[in-house]
């Protein structure tokens, strides 16, 4: 049967049933009268659904769980039988006749009607069915009102109640007033009474929502539509093959779950929520159900409000496909009361059979239902690889270009090495940079001036930037390798970090590294000096070099006083920059990678405890993080093992500080006859002599003049007093 079809017949049953409750309601205001009663007109139905609409319609599928009605094999669209028309029977043969009316219509539907397909879903026995047409009935006919007020006797009561049905129709039965009955539990009806009041005398009227369904309109219950959020179904190519996997253990599981005992709920394990919802969207394509998404900190507090929302949501899990996705990720770390108002939900939504994803970082230790956890990560890098070829290929072919398939793995190869993107992700930012004869290595023929790869990678690094801006500031790297001014064996190793962070991808995965390491894959250093040698400028340099975020960690921010806070911090700081193009850059890092004390209290217990974490997550860190201090020795022991460089930045010689003061000075700047000899001998850092180098310059714009040796040794002056250096004057006499 087809929509158009099921939604005639629908209207047919319903008018039907209207016509018998009609001349129920008379038979109970006059029971002696023999009446003759007109052919009732037809109700409307408030839906339309358009001509030539497929047999998988929407609202087929709505009402039944995905199945195509064309499958029913003992489906008829022939004519159903005319409601009565004959005249001059007694008020009981009419009664009679009409409902062998209603039955007739049912009889030919498949599926069957809706008040019917409720019964059946929500659990309503024949009684209660009739019980909920009563109290939807004023709101399809308008002549049911009155009817109600001469049936009770009383023009006041228009309409329906608890006595009125309970007098009305055939073998009547008491529980079905009970709370525990799905009239009740399930809030298909709404019971105004008033202090005082007995419950059967108390006036009824049908659910909003159930109207519609009975109407054929089956769509979310509009009180639900504020707290969830409707998710468009994904595609199953979307996923990764690691992803993949996931799906299908999801699938097994709740394949393997005998259907009296509900579906288990299904934790989503892993630090990245798009690739969650990901496998959420495959997972509602591949099984028809509409999926939503609800944040945890949407759920109710108060008791009443959550029970509300669990029988809502339980009721539309029964009337729906749905597939329900909890996001309660942004309260990972939280305190177990936190989760009190998760955890009623989770518990009294569990025994329905209905699905629920839950996506959270780690396992909760308590879930008040059956669950199992899977572990949820973005495409390995391999798969990335796979991935950026493919995408590669894709826009050669778009703008019907011959790219060279080495230039192809390269770029593919250190795009994926870098950033950590879904499979989606990758084929949006491909798309997003293609100019037609644009190759990488090659410049574009059009409007982008610069290769194809260097655009990919900008709009990676743009797209991935990690959100620390609470937690980080984010330094524009500027300083090239020409401008560090440091010994030959730092500039070394400073060239040798670079390459490892490079040729990441190439060692770890091409030559399986990675499978034989669990930790220490990403790359930590250690910048040690005196401060102003230069242990920024080398950070901005490597960064710059590498065309990475750079962020220096803001340590007033991620230190907290309240314990767990500090490594909650830290772990919002890892996992947002690990997945980007970001170097973090720890200064002062002895207030934060101190040396383990003794433990005498509980202050020195919880300490202990940062570094512990630190010492762990540092290690586990897949980036780039540097390490800068001027106190080495404080550092705790732990670290220097967990450190791949350390870099060591010695207080610079005169033959180093004479080439700081020679590029010291932008080329723009006017200057006269500098003697770099002379300003060599003086003994400070790289950072002394650019601020002396700055002032030089705001002092000689003040007078309209070029920088010239008087300038610079004034400034030089204020320089060594702001450090309480000792000052020999003739050492500053022009």
């Amino acid at each position: 049967m087809t929509a158009e079809a099921w939604q005639a017949a629908n209207s047919h049953y319903l008018s039907a049933s209207l016509a018998w409750l009609r001349l129920r309601l008379q038979k109970l205001a006059q029971p002696e009268a023999m009446l003759t009663i007109a052919p009732p007109a037809e109700i409307v139905v408030l839906t339309e659904v358009p001509a030539g609409a497929p047999a998988q319609s929407t609202v087929l599928r709505r009402l039944f769980g995905g199945q195509a009605a064309g499958n029913h094999t003992n489906s008829t669209e022939a004519p159903l039988p005319l409601l009565l028309e004959e005249h001059g029977m007694s008020l009981e043969e009419q009664i009679s006749q009409a409902q062998a009316e209603r039955l007739a219509i049912a009889a030919q539907m498949q599926p069957a009607p809706a008040l019917v397909l409720l019964g059946q879903q929500l659990g309503l026995s024949s009684f209660e069915q009739d019980i909920l047409l009563l109290c939807a009935a004023p709101e399809l006919d308008m002549r049911v009102a009155s009817l109600c007020a001469q049936a009770q006797g009383d023009p006041s009561r228009a309409y329906p109640t608890f006595a009125l049905a309970l007098a009305l129709f055939d073998e009547p039965v008491w529980d079905a007033l009970s709370p525990d009955r799905p009239l009740r539990y399930w809030r298909l009806i709404e019971i105004s009474q008033p202090g005082g009041t007995p419950l059967t005398a108390s006036p009824l009227r049908a659910d909003e929502r159930m109207v519609s369904y009975l109407k054929g309109l089956n769509r979310l219950d509009d009180r639900l539509s504020t707290v969830l959020v409707g998710v468009p179904p994904g595609d199953v190519t979307a996923l990764a093959p690691s992803q993949l996997d996931v799906m299908n253990e999801v699938l097994w599981h709740w394949q393997h779950t005998p259907v009296s005992a509900g579906l288990p709920v299904a934790q989503l394990l892993g630090t990245d929520p798009a690739s969650k919802l990901l496998v959420a969207q495959a997972l509602a394509a591949v099984l028809n159900r509409d999926l939503y998404r609800v944040g945890v900190d949407r759920l109710a507090a108060q008791a009443a409000d959550l029970e509300t929302l669990v029988r809502l949501w339980q009721r539309e899990g029964r009337l729906l496909p749905l597939l329900l996705y909890v996001d309660a990720q942004s309260a990972d770390g939280a305190a177990p009361d936190a989760y009190a108002a998760l955890d009623r939900f989770l518990g009294r939504t569990a025994d329905i059979g209905g699905a629920i994803l839950l996506g959270v970082r780690d396992a909760l230790p308590r879930i008040n239902c059956a669950a199992f956890a899977v572990d949820v990560a973005k495409p390995s890098a391999p798969e990335q690889k796979s991935t950026w070829i493919d995408a590669l290929h894709q826009l050669a072919q778009a703008s019907n270009a011959t790219w060279d398939e080495a230039a192809v793995e390269m770029t593919a190869g250190r795009l994926a090495a870098q950033f950590s993107l879904n499979m989606p992700e990758i084929y949006t930012l491909a798309s997003s940079v293609m100019t037609a004869g644009g190759a990488p290595g090659a410049r574009a023929s059009r409007s982008a001036d610069r290769p194809l790869d260097e655009r990919l990678w900008e709009v990676c690094r743009a797209t991935t930037r990690p959100q620390l801006d609470t937690l980080a500031q984010r330094l524009d790297p500027k300083a090239t390798w020409d401008d560090l001014v440091v010994p030959e064996e730092s500039v070394r190793l400073l060239r040798q970090i670079a390459v490892q962070v490079r040729q990441r991808s190439k060692v770890y995965d091409d030559w399986g590294f990675a499978a034989k390491m669990n930790r220490g894959l990403g790359i930590s250093a250690l910048f040690a000096g005196e401060s102003g040698t230069g242990k920024t400028m080398a950070a901005e340099v490597i960064a710059n070099d590498l065309q990475l975020n750079l962020y220096r960690i803001d340590l007033s921010a991620v230190v907290n006083k309240y314990i767990g806070e500090t490594e909650k911090n830290l772990r919002r700081l890892f996992d947002a920059a690990e997945d980007g193009g970001a170097i973090l850059f720890f200064d002062e890092a002895d207030a934060l990678f101190g040396k383990r004390s003794e433990v005498k209290d509980s202050h020195d217990r919880y300490a202990n405890i940062e570094i512990n974490y630190l010492l762990q997550r540092i290690e586990a860190y897949r980036g780039l993080a540097i390490l800068a201090t001027n106190m080495k020795s404080a550092l705790d022991p732990a670290f220097m093992r967990r450190l791949r460089f350390i870099v060591t930045f010695a207080f610079p010689g005169i033959a180093e500080r004479k080439l700081m003061w020679q590029k010291v000075f932008p080329p723009q700047t006017p200057t006269d006859a500098l003697d770099y000899d002379r300003l060599a001998r003086l003994n400070v850092t790289g950072g002394n002599i650019h601020s002396i180098a700055l002032s030089a310059a705001f002092t000689a714009a003040q007078a309209n003049a070029a920088v010239s040796m008087p300038i610079v040794l004034a400034a030089a002056r204020t320089e060594m007093r702001k450090l309480e250096k000792p000052i020999n004057e003739a050492d500053f006499r022009a």
